[in-house]
């Protein structure tokens, strides 16, 4: 088998898809994409695609090798995403070629069904307790939301008290019926991220993911020893070479590779093994579509200390298209009680609606984040 093209989909809402095909008629879809720099990535995979026509493309670690060794300069968030994408599109052929799901090819299953949680709240969060209480009708008991607005490297006890009066409504309103993680998203510097976790803990959150930036996880440690709250990072980190100095500095309770940014299915379950040599959980990041959730599904169902699943359905960054709309085997997506079950379909499991997809990447938006100012007009992070 050879691989013969590589076609590219930049989609509504903010997504892009990958299509591999071959020789032998057994194409493979992947998710190459980072977010608000689509384009960027395409060309990232387009350059790569151009070492990889007439490449076997069951020999998946070689190619995942000549990608990432074959070039002198490597690792990054957008060389990282273009690999990821590439290879999910790879297990994706060979799981198809031999029939199986992917999760079969990495030794079978560890688990029947997989915790899902849902995002509550936007960019600012809003109507938090309306919102998981239409979702909770649906099933879910597991949600995350942002923990703060903007917030200055020394802010004042009423940015605290801000975000710490939307937890306590959430508290207030639904108690110990919900579970809910914050995401800090980078916004909190170190001076405030202590006391904001602090003033958190008595609502028990499940974790805070991002208390601090990525490239400032030197305070991880300091900032774990000061609270009972688990830690989540990992988001913006892309190879197990960046992660293995978190999990040896320690502070991080849980990791959160993301699929479709960290190397793929190839690159996150070594990183995944690499967390559970520390006793550290793995949550997959996956803000994104159809085919990067089918990824990180294949890698919780192998992954034994894979603990939550994040996915993207009704997320407040989709518009113009919801996760399920590029999707024809909609019903195995199903979630049943706040868990979804194993993909039974050969390969990452996902059946690609290509008419659906072709026809949205004839006019498909070109998504960026929004960028945020402090009141004295310095740039925040968002």
């Amino acid at each position: 088998m050879k691989i013969t093209r590589f076609a590219t989909y930049r989609v509504a809402p903010r997504w892009m898809f990958l299509k591999i095909e071959t020789d032998e008629g057994i194409s493979g879809w992947g998710e190459p994409v980072l977010e608000g720099r689509a384009r960027t990535v395409e060309t990232a995979v387009q350059e790569f695609g151009e070492t990889l026509i007439g490449q076997d493309p069951t020999r998946i670690n070689d190619l995942w090798q000549t990608m990432y060794r074959g070039h002198f300069y490597r690792g990054g968030a957008i060389l990282m995403s273009a690999i990821a994408g590439i290879d999910q599109a790879l297990w994706d052929i060979k799981g198809k070629a031999l029939g199986v799901p992917v999760y079969e090819l990495l030794g079978g299953k560890v688990r029947d069904k997989m915790k899902v949680y849902s995002w509550v709240g936007g960019d600012r969060p809003g109507d938090i307790v309306e919102h998981m209480q239409r979702l909770m009708e649906g099933g879910f008991d597991t949600f995350k939301l942002n923990g703060s607005e903007e917030m200055a490297m020394l802010d004042t006890p009423r940015a605290i008290d801000a975000a710490v009066s939307k937890i306590a409504g959430v508290h207030d309103a639904l108690g110990s019926r919900v579970s809910f993680g914050l995401d800090f998203h980078g916004r909190a510097a170190a001076p405030m991220a202590k006391p904001l976790l602090k003033a958190l803990e008595p609502f028990r959150p499940l974790f805070v993911e991002e208390p601090v930036l990525a490239e400032q996880a030197e305070h991880y440690p300091r900032l774990a020893a000061s609270t009972s709250i688990p830690l989540a990072a990992g988001e913006r980190m892309y190879s197990r070479f960046e992660i293995k100095r978190v999990l040896h500095d320690g502070g991080i309770a849980i990791l959160q590779p993301d699929l479709s940014h960290a190397g793929g299915i190839t690159e996150c379950h070594k990183i995944a093994a690499m967390a559970e040599a520390y006793d550290v959980a793995i949550a997959p990041h996956c803000p994104l579509g159809p085919v990067a959730l089918a990824a990180c599904l294949q890698v919780d169902f192998v992954a034994y200390n894979a603990v939550l699943q994040e996915q993207s359905m009704g997320i407040h960054y989709n518009r113009d298209a919801e996760l399920l709309d590029y999707v024809i085997n909609k019903d195995d997506f199903r979630i049943d009680g706040g868990y979804i079950h194993a993909l039974p379909r050969p390969g990452l499991g996902v059946e690609v609606d290509e008419e659906r997809v072709v026809h949205a990447s004839r006019n498909a938006p070109d998504w960026h984040n929004p960028v945020w100012r402090h009141a004295d007009g310095s740039v925040a992070e968002w």
